[in-house]
């Protein structure tokens, strides 16, 4: 009768570390790209291409040492507020071609430090909040954007380095002056045009509006006044013309003495 030897312990715990290693390593693999993305080897850093995906929304299982994340060329409307506050170690994010409508003041929030590219050229933005992408340090791409321009807009700029690639290509879309609309909208403001020194029209208007008002009503009450003096003073001129006259006195003479 033949004989079953078992394995030696120092075999069978080899073997058992070699699977959890592997079942480990394959865990990883799952974990660090998320569908329907690609993950290629970026000089050994991580990163993720989700490029031309029709995604909606921004995957929410990002690895968080990911270095670079391109999102370009979908469909994407809204950034939720710290969409991005894991990626401590993210270098390039991509977000162009989408169809992003507007960004908030916690939508980049966690990036600070680390960012050095920020790409929102070509998607729907009009406006910028001030503490939005000012405390970002990255190099920040707005080119092609339906901007509105305003005041607020350009004190926001000021606090952007924005990428000197396409920044004469930042235009506006609408403005309170009109003479910027379709214009690049950095070369006018370096020689010397402000969006923040235009009269409130609209204000001027409404005092105008209301001084005029104001003047009719007095005119009014002049002409009003004037027409009701005349009228009382003709009353008075035709009840005194219709009083009867009184007779002339005559001293009588009387006989002498």
């Amino acid at each position: 009768m033949g004989t079953v030897r078992l394995p030696r312990p120092s075999l069978l715990l080899v073997s058992t570390r070699g699977s959890c290693l592997f079942l480990l390593f394959c865990l990883r693999l799952g974990a660090t790209c998320p569908q329907p993305c690609r993950c290629p080897d970026h000089a050994g850093a991580v990163a993720v291409y989700c490029s031309l995906r029709g995604l909606q929304e921004v995957p929410q299982d990002i690895p968080a040492d990911t270095v670079l994340l391109k999102l370009d060329a979908n469909k994407i409307s809204h950034l939720p507020d710290g969409a991005f506050q894991h990626l401590h170690r993210l270098r390039e994010l991509d977000l162009s071609h989408n169809a992003i409508e507007a960004i908030g003041p916690a939508t980049f929030a966690g990036l600070a430090g680390g960012l050095r590219l920020l790409d929102l050229s070509y998607n729907r933005i009009q406006r910028i909040p001030k503490d939005a992408l000012g405390k970002l340090s990255a190099k920040i791409r707005l080119s092609h954007n339906p901007l509105h321009c305003e005041c607020a807009l350009q004190e926001a700029l000021w606090e952007l380095k924005l990428d000197p690639d396409s920044v004469d290509e930042i235009a506006c879309h609408t403005s309170v002056q009109e003479e910027f609309v379709g214009k690049p909208l950095v070369q006018a403001l370096d020689a010397g045009a402000s969006l923040c020194s235009v009269p409130h029209r609209t204000t001027d208007v409404a005092m105008l509006v209301t001084m005029f008002g104001w003047f009719a009503m007095v005119i009014a009450y002049v002409v009003y006044y004037v027409r009701h003096n005349q009228e009382d003073a003709r009353r008075h001129l035709e009840y005194l013309k219709s009083l009867p006259s009184a007779p002339a006195s005559k001293d009588p003479i009387g006989p002498g003495p």
